[in-house]
């Protein structure tokens, strides 16, 4: 006996708990918290980004509450769930109470219960009973009032309300939002990972590379009652399955159309070259039936077919063919190659250099046709998709109205048969910077997260053939050799006879062939060299400037007998415009071979032609929570409109018989659930048209 009270009265306890409004309260502070989390911190990103912007201490912290996607955790989802249980037990506990209150006209007070409100009247009338009662009535129904009459021996009792569905506005508020609740669990992951938890559901294998590689259990079926996935196909090509992820894994949505994807579209605004629509031409065949639909699919313009909808999401490259020229960076040669590859496709590299053979991997990464950057904000670095939107929409176009396409670019990856691998990204098309035409290779290190670019200097058709001829020159000893005589024979420099100045010229251009600007500091500073063997420090700084003069000198001669050979005409300085436009170029050339001899591979890679196939990303969302969710603001409109708009209003009016034979007292008490000064004015109102009667 002892044992079933102890279980009536815990069960009791729970569902009092259940339906306070403090329990409410704290679950709806809890989410309150959370969604300003999931606001504040950028959802669904990789760890990668997480750790470089928070550090690795607060991605730990972060992980723990998967924070990453707040709206799917456990405890979350929890939370709701609580929330959706709170919020009916407090409705099926007050809503009947509430009910029978607003149909109540409360005429049960007695007459000295009256006296106890704030808000009262007694007035003697000059009017008989029957006379004040019909005159009361009159003024109440002039009012709006509803009323019940109740004879007693002692008087007649009238019972006023109105507004009593001011009431309504708590029960559609509370309805709202367990309505919004049950939609946003409709349309979070609970419905599919309630089928991984009891559906014995599993995600995709890694070895799986085709659709007929992916078993049963990791489809979900085409009935799956919610679900948000994507859909990618590349031109030309079709697809009836969408990619959900949940939890970090991968499943196959099978859906009961298919979708081919026959052309996407990019329409460029014709002054600047930048983006202006992007949409996808499909063709929707009913696996059931056969119907076949042809749809355009864009950007706030979505297609719904058997409750899922499709919309434009991003795009990515489909498989893009590109013809890549080779460049040799290292050696005499300047003869390029020519490199057939797909993007995401991988090739073998053989290079050749000094008589030694290496081998590398070559790996597409990305295949870009444009790129809208600001050059006035410095050196360009490759962008998402979003980002390329954003370059030119919203209120980043506002912010960066300098924004120009400058063309196609190719990023790839070189590993080396020891697996190290370094990523470059390199642009098709030359740009202008610093008043410079230049063409861009970029450069990403192991544990770098930007591109470090080398600029290279464009010659007066456009290309990198006279900059390549000449880093060519300068790793041929007979080429610098000839250029150091040729600067001697010019020299006028004092301090040292002609038999000095051409070894020294042909020294510094050798050692800056090998190092760099940085290999000749080094050499002076005697870097490796033993301490007595180094030239003395007071003589350094004096030695790096002749030895740097010499290598602009000579580099000149070196330029121009490169021209020579390829069949030019030796630089022109007939113009003070002409001289400085050589001078720029002499200047960024130096510059790039310098970086070059950092640069960690023999050879550069560069789009020659390319024939561009789009990839379009359509998102599928079946959301059966979204008529609830819209149903539910409904809800919570009626109930904020009833709760801050229909006043409550209750009037209790005892009329008794007078002293004399037409006389009547009456004896009444007004009161609201808020007494706001809209509640004073209307009591006043009320006093004033009685204590008016009674004068009569």
């Amino acid at each position: 006996m002892a044992k079933n009270t102890t279980r009536r009265r815990w069960t009791a306890d729970f569902f009092e708990l259940m339906g306070s409004m403090r329990f409410a309260v704290s679950l709806l502070s809890f989410i309150c918290v959370a969604s300003i989390i999931g606001t504040v911190l950028p959802q669904n990103q990789t760890e990668l980004q997480y750790t470089d912007q928070f550090g690795t201490f607060w991605y730990t912290v972060f992980s723990k509450f998967g924070v990453s996607q707040i709206y799917n955790t456990w405890w979350f989802l929890v939370i709701m769930g609580f929330l959706v249980i709170s919020t009916t037990v407090c409705l099926l506990r007050n809503t009947p109470k509430m009910v029978k209150d607003m149909r109540s006209f409360r005429e049960y007070i007695r007459e000295g219960s009256l006296r106890a409100f704030p808000h009262k009247l007694n007035v003697d009338v000059g009017f008989d009973q029957e006379t004040a009662v019909r005159m009361s009535k009159s003024w109440l129904k002039k009012e709006g009032y509803r009323f019940r009459e109740k004879n007693s021996e002692n008087g007649v009792l009238l019972a006023a309300k109105k507004g009593s569905s001011n009431r309504l506005g708590y029960i559609f508020a509370h309805v709202a939002i367990v309505v919004i609740c049950i939609g946003g669990l409709l349309d979070s992951e609970l419905p599919n990972r309630l089928q991984i938890w009891f559906g014995s559901k599993a995600p995709i294998p890694a070895t799986a590379k085709y659709i007929s590689d992916v078993a049963e259990e990791t489809r979900f079926s085409s009935s799956n009652p919610s679900f948000r996935g994507n859909v990618s196909i590349s031109e030309g090509g079709n697809s009836s399955y969408a990619l959900l992820g949940l939890g970090g894994e991968q499943f196959l949505q099978v859906l009961p159309f298919d979708i081919k994807l026959n052309k996407f579209i990019i329409e460029y605004y014709e002054t600047n070259g930048m983006p202006k629509r992007f949409a996808s031409d499909v063709t929707i065949t009913d696996l059931a039936t056969k119907e076949v639909q042809n749809r355009i699919i864009e950007v706030n313009h979505p297609f719904t077919k058997d409750g899922i909808t499709l919309y434009q999401s991003s795009f990515h490259d489909g498989g893009s063919k590109l013809q890549l020229t080779g460049y040799p960076l290292g050696g005499q040669t300047t003869e390029t190659f020519e490199l057939n590859m797909e993007v995401a496709g991988t090739s073998k590299l053989t290079t050749s250099l000094n008589g030694e053979h290496k081998e590398y991997r070559v790996t597409i990464d990305d295949f870009k046709p444009i790129n809208v950057e600001n050059l006035n904000a410095g050196t360009p670095q490759p962008k998402s998709f979003e980002e390329q939107i954003l370059a030119v929409t919203g209120s980043a176009a506002g912010k960066e109205r300098e924004v120009q396409n400058v063309g196609p670019s190719v990023a790839y990856t070189l590993s080396d048969d020891n697996n190290q691998s370094v990523k470059y990204n390199n642009y098709m098309l030359p740009m202008l910077l610093d008043d410079s035409l230049v063409f861009l290779a970029g450069i990403q290190l192991p544990g770098e997260s930007m591109f470090r670019y080398v600029r290279m200097p464009a010659d007066d058709n456009g290309t990198l053939n006279e900059f390549m001829a000449m880093r060519a020159a300068f790793e041929n000893p007979d080429m610098r050799s000839k250029a150091a005589r040729a600067f001697a024979e010019k020299s006028r420099d004092e301090r040292f006879n002609a038999d000095m100045i051409t070894p020294l010229a042909e020294q510094a251009l050798g050692i800056f062939a090998k190092g760099g600007f940085m290999g000749i500091d080094q050499y002076v500073d005697g870097t490796n060299v033993p301490e007595a063997e180094r030239v003395p420090e007071n003589l350094r700084e004096p030695m790096k400037k002749i030895l740097r003069d010499y290598l602009l000198f000579s580099a000149v001669e070196l330029r121009n007998l490169v021209r020579l050979e390829t069949g030019q005409a030796p630089v022109s300085l007939s113009s003070r415009e002409e001289a400085e436009k050589q001078a720029r170029w002499f200047d960024v050339s130096l510059r790039a071979l310098s970086d070059l001899s950092a640069y960690p591979a023999p050879v550069m890679l560069q789009i020659k032609t390319f024939e561009h196939i789009q990839a379009s990303v359509l998102q599928a969302t079946r959301s059966p929570g979204k008529s609830s969710v819209y149903l539910g603001s409904l809800f919570l409109i009626i109930g904020v409109f009833a709760m801050f708009y229909i006043r409550d209003r209750r009037i209790w009016m005892w009329i008794k018989p007078g002293d004399t034979e037409n006389s009547s007292k009456i004896m009444s008490a007004m009161t609201s659930q808020k007494r706001t000064l809209d509640f004073n004015r209307e009591f006043e109102r009320f006093r004033q048209d009685f204590s008016d009667l009674a004068k009569k």
